[in-house]
């Protein structure tokens, strides 16, 4: 199987392409708690 994965470009590029956006919905994920959480409370 691993020997398949390294000769196939198609099958490591669409992983890697996978990874690279479930990296960046994390690191979104993160960004938008950790702005929510240091905001400042509105006061009226």
């Amino acid at each position: 199987m691993f020997r398949d994965f390294f000769n196939d470009p198609v099958l490591y590029l669409s992983f890697g392409i996978l990874g690279l956006t479930v990296i960046l919905m994390a690191f979104y994920t993160w960004y938008f708690i950790s702005n929510v959480m240091n905001s400042k409370q509105e006061e009226k």
